[in-house]
Order: C-alpha cells, then sequence, then structure tokens
C-alpha cells in the first residue's frame, strides 16, 4: 500500500461501511415508522426486564435526554408502559407490553434484512469470520 492508497486503509473502510449499514437500517426502521432507538429500547427491556429510565439508558447507550423522548413515543404507541417504582415514587419503572414485543418482533426481522442487503456479496462463512473480526477489534478497544 502506498501513503496515497488512503481509501485501501482499514479506517476508511471501516467508516464507509458503517455509514452504509447505519442507511440500511435506518431505511428499514423508517419503513415501517420507527428509529434505531425505538428498536434499542424494545430490545433493551426485552433483554433485562422491567427497568428505570437511568438504567436503560445506561444498557441501551441512549442518552437521558433522547431517552424520555424516546421512552414517551413508545408509551403513545402502547409499546412500554411506565410505571411508578414502588421502592422510589419518583422513579418510573418502564416496561415492555405485548404490543411492544410484537413490535420488536417487526424491527428484528427488518434489522436482519437489513443485514443480509449490507452482508449480500459475502457468504455465510465469511459473515462469521468478519463478525469474529469485528468483535475482536471492538474488545479490544472497548
Amino acid at each position: 500500500m502506498t501513503t496515497s492508497d488512503w481509501r485501501a486503509r482499514p479506517s476508511w473502510l471501516l467508516t464507509q461501511t458503517a455509514q452504509h449499514a447505519h442507511r440500511l437500517v435506518a431505511e428499514g426502521f423508517s419503513s415501517v415508522g420507527a428509529r434505531g432507538y425505538h428498536y434499542r429500547l424494545l430490545a433493551t427491556l426485552e433483554e433485562l426486564g422491567p427497568a428505570s429510565q437511568a438504567t436503560l439508558g445506561r444498557r441501551s447507550s441512549i442518552h437521558l435526554s433522547d431517552m424520555v423522548a424516546t421512552i414517551n413515543e413508545l408509551a403513545d404507541a402502547g409499546l412500554v408502559a411506565r410505571t411508578p417504582d414502588p421502592a422510589d415514587r419518583r422513579r418510573n419503572v418502564v416496561s415492555l407490553t405485548t404490543a411492544g414485543k410484537r413490535r420488536l418482533r417487526q424491527l428484528e426481522k427488518r434489522l436482519d434484512e437489513s443485514q443480509d442487503t449490507l452482508l449480500a456479496p459475502l457468504s455465510p462463512a465469511e459473515r462469521q469470520q468478519l463478525i469474529e473480526l469485528l468483535s475482536t477489534l471492538l474488545d479490544h478497544h472497548d
């Protein structure tokens, strides 16, 4: 690789691929009137069970200011429920509703379709290898 061969550098390739991935996922979610934060919050609730907004924010990496808006949107749609925390009435506990579980399955399907589009040129073995390599890089830098 020459110094002018910047398009062959891993950092540039990762950035460009990440931009395509983000666009595909955003388009998949928006086609059903959702956003990435909706998926992340619903998936976190399914994994954790009912939790406080602060816990959900930490586990989903959604900033508190975005968390409030996301919970409001999902609650207005009947996908999550907010109830006062019995241990601390000043705090709300957020839980996944049955409709929220159905919505999560729908969003997972869209996400899978986006992944398939992104990784279309790769064989199943190459996809697995890519996941392992990216996981190794991420684990190292986290």
